[in-house]
């Protein structure tokens, strides 16, 4: 039996330490689920190390129900303080006697830098504690000897996401939503008025939270602490503010990060921006600082769903651990759970904040990850007006965007990025008005910087789509608008009807010359149903729309004994539901990808009832809009309506297009910057070669491939219109876990991946 199917009566603590997270409810509530399904006891220690200092009463036993209602809240339940105590000997000292009270000697740890840098100084010390105490007769030698090594697990809470060597913390994705959605509040108003707005954001070390929400807000430029501003900054300023105005931007955005400086270490606040704009441009510059919004709120679903991950890996770890291991974090590299040395993460943070110091910004952006880099130059030229673009003579050629498939939002922001980005490497670039309709009736027109001014954050197409795969019939008339508008290139925004039209028409080839150019396909489904794509455009905002009506739903039923059933998107393909699932806190979540049979959909409907009996007031069901041919949403109403008898209602509904809806996520504008800027590098090695295959571009483990259209049927399972290998699937027993009590099934291990492999 290996040492995460054997049970122990291991003792857990959970603790969030330093600045709070949203997210960190999170990752305490999969903590103590899994620990309970481990038949761990988990123990919840408050107010951070505090607590374990003072001992007592803030040092609690957690049930099953104690986490119930907090998957939504912000903040942290079990509370964080900063504890001076903590930082001497005898407080630690204090904090060891009271765990071993306890009988406490595995950790869970989310915090920042500091909190998990004196958590690994604790553990070194910890023997030494035990020895002192039974010397001190505080413990006996029976206790001693049970509890010789402190087992710790960090998760990195941090807005900021200022830990170098996991992609994302705890918080960052709902702060980076705070500040994109008031950048994208602010940027109406300033576009009334032809106004400046200088913001100041969060990351007084790290400028992870100002760079990203300047590519995804669309923000003219930019301060950050790994690239101070250098000599001339005002005049280059002001020249960005105006020429953008000139190539038809109405509004000028400008984000700062808190506690930014120039190159020689003067600080840069936002007055000082502001009063500059206004001395260099004439024009008055509004100062808006967000402040502790961006810590505050409701959590993302990312940081819902990422966060129970993370909790529920941290339980594994935990047990596993021998004491004789050193400690690691866990947090998230190339789009999986990673193992990363706590110390190791630690000492490269804080050297990041030595290479500034030091003068040495290339190294301190590259060590933030090469990720970080990248956006770094791609905001670069986003921002750049087109007055001052340098880019290459682009050889002539001419490239044409079209959207084709469901609508996903996040088109727009990848349509934008195509083309500026185009114009940089000197392309002239098209757009395609009505998918291929448009294309055949000759809707085409040549794009500017300017055209796409303020598409990073609207919903919808501006290009339009359309779900309808080309028919042969309409090929000649394709060819023909490909040769009068002299298109070079097609990029292709779209989801799997758009992967289809264009294999469909590579096939076409030998009778239609004109096809014989590069095109290249951009993912974009809220079904996350692609080949070759772990991740497509849209499904990040769908599922954050999916949990806002779950979240209302779970409100309105607040006044009666209800279960609700929600169905939702995604087809055949069961990421969106499970994703859902796990950001909503759903009981029950059925998929086509593990169908559900007659006996256990019985099974569930006993349980359900038990539940309520036992005096729930919600039960949460789930279900993929193709769940099964007989086992609908109408066929599971019936069921657990006839098997209540009147102990509770039964309601359920279609949440629909609301899924595709409004503004896409920060996420979203970000995968889809990410993926364009690849595929338009892709593009421009294909003019150079000669090559004229068609390409899908995707994100798989983190990194971002190309592949040939003519093997895409190695990788789909066309009759259930979804990938062979679905990355998702593995998290599966990780939803029944964490939202019920007596799951029915082992807590089986996830991967968690080493950063050396």
């Amino acid at each position: 039996m290996d040492a995460f199917t054997q049970q122990t009566p291991t003792r857990i603590g959970i603790l969030t330490s330093g600045g709070d997270a949203q997210g960190m409810n999170a990752a305490v509530r999969a903590v103590v689920r899994t620990a309970l399904a481990r038949g761990a006891k988990p123990y919840a220690i408050m107010e951070g190390w505090q607590g374990a200092v003072d001992g007592g009463s803030a040092i609690k036993e957690m049930q099953w129900s104690d986490v119930s209602s907090i998957l939504a809240e912000g903040g942290t339940v079990i509370g964080t303080a900063r504890c001076a105590a903590f930082r001497e000997y005898a407080g630690r000292h204090a904090a060891a006697r009271n765990l071993l009270e306890h009988g406490i000697d595995h950790l869970v740890v989310v915090g920042g830098d500091g909190s998990l840098s004196g958590t690994d100084e604790f553990r070194r010390e910890w023997a030494q504690h035990v020895q002192e105490l039974a010397a001190e007769g505080a413990i006996t030698e029976e206790t001693a000897r049970a509890h010789p090594a402190l087992h710790v697990v960090g998760l990195v809470g941090s807005i900021d996401n200022d830990m170098v060597g996991t992609d994302m913390t705890i918080g960052a994705d709902t702060a980076l939503h705070r500040i994109v959605d008031a950048i994208d509040q602010l940027t109406s108003t300033a576009a009334s008025h032809q106004r400046a707005f200088v913001i100041e954001v969060m990351g007084r070390h790290c400028g992870y939270l100002p760079l990203m929400a300047a590519v995804a807000g669309g923000a003219d430029y930019v301060f950050t602490p790994e690239d101070p501003a250098g000599p001339g900054w005002e005049d280059e300023l002001a020249e960005h503010l105006r020429l953008g105005r000139e190539a038809g931007r109405r509004e000028s955005i400008v984000l700062v990060a808190e506690g930014a400086k120039d190159r020689e270490g003067n600080e840069l606040t936002t007055q000082h921006i502001a009063d500059t704009i206004k001395e260099r441009t004439g024009e008055d510059a509004r100062v808006t600082i967000l402040g502790h919004v961006q810590r505050g709120g409701t959590p993302s679903a990312y940081d819902r769903w990422q966060s129970t991950l993370l909790g529920y890996a941290a339980v594994q770890e935990a047990l596993a651990s021998t004491g004789e291991d050193e400690p690691c974090i866990l947090g998230v590299r190339r789009g999986r759970i990673t193992r990363i040395p706590l110390m190791r993460a630690v000492r490269d943070t804080r050297a990041v904040k030595d290479l500034i110091a030091a003068g040495d910004f290339e190294a301190a952006q590259a060590a933030r990850g090469s990720s970080f880099s990248a956006m770094v130059g791609v905001n670069q030229i986003l921002s750049t007006p087109p007055q001052l673009a340098v880019g290459g003579d682009g050889g002539g050629k001419r490239v044409a965007i079209l959207h084709a498939g469901g609508l996903a939002p996040g088109m727009n922001t990848a349509a934008r990025v195509s083309v500026r980005l185009g114009i940089a490497k000197g392309w002239t670039m098209l757009g395609v008005d009505g998918s291929w309709s448009g294309l055949a009736d000759d809707r085409v027109r040549e794009l500017s910087w300017g055209d796409v001014e303020g598409w990073a954050f609207k919903g919808g197409a501006e290009l339009g789509t359309k779900r309808d795969v080309p028919p042969v019939e309409q090929y000649y008339a394709l060819g023909r608008a490909i040769e009068r508008n002299s298109i070079d290139a097609l990029i292709v925004i779209g989801g799997l009807n758009a992967y289809l039209g264009v294999h469909a028409m590579t096939g076409e080839r030998d009778r239609y010359p004109a096809f014989k150019i590069p095109m290249i396909l951009i993912p974009a489904s809220i079904d996350n149903n692609l080949p070759g794509c772990e991740l497509a455009i849209g499904t990040d905002t769908a599922i954050n729309n999916a949990t806002w009506a779950i979240d209302r739903i779970k409100e309105s039923a607040a006044a009666s004994k209800r279960c609700f059933i929600a169905e939702i998107m995604g087809r055949r393909c069961g990421y969106l539901t499970l994703m859902t699932a796990l950001s909503t806190g759903a009981e029950y979540m059925y998929i086509n990808e593990d169908a559900p049979s007659l006996e256990r959909i019985a099974a569930d409907s006993q349980r359900m009832v038990a539940s309520f009996k036992g005096g729930r007031r919600l039960f949460l069901t789930l279900v993929n809009e193709s769940t099964s041919e007989f086992y609908d949403r109408e066929f599971l109403a019936d069921v657990f309506n006839a098997e209540a008898q009147g102990l509770y209602d039964v309601r359920h509904s279609a949440l629909g297009h609301l899924q595709q809806g409004g503004a896409p996520t920060p996420f979203d504008r970000l995968l889809a910057t990410r993926l364009v800027n690849r595929a338009l590098g892709h593009l421009e090695g294909q003019f150079e070669r000669g090559d004229t295959n068609a390409t899908y571009i995707g994100q798989i483990g983190g990194g971002i491939e190309a592949r040939l259209v003519k093997n895409m049927f190695d990788d789909l399972d066309i009759a259930n219109r979804r990938p062979y290998d679905q990355w998702w699937r593995d998290l599966l027993p990780v939803q029944r876990i964490v939202s019920l009590a007596n799951p029915g099934i082992e807590a089986a291990p996830i991967t968690i991946d080493d950063p050396e492999s």
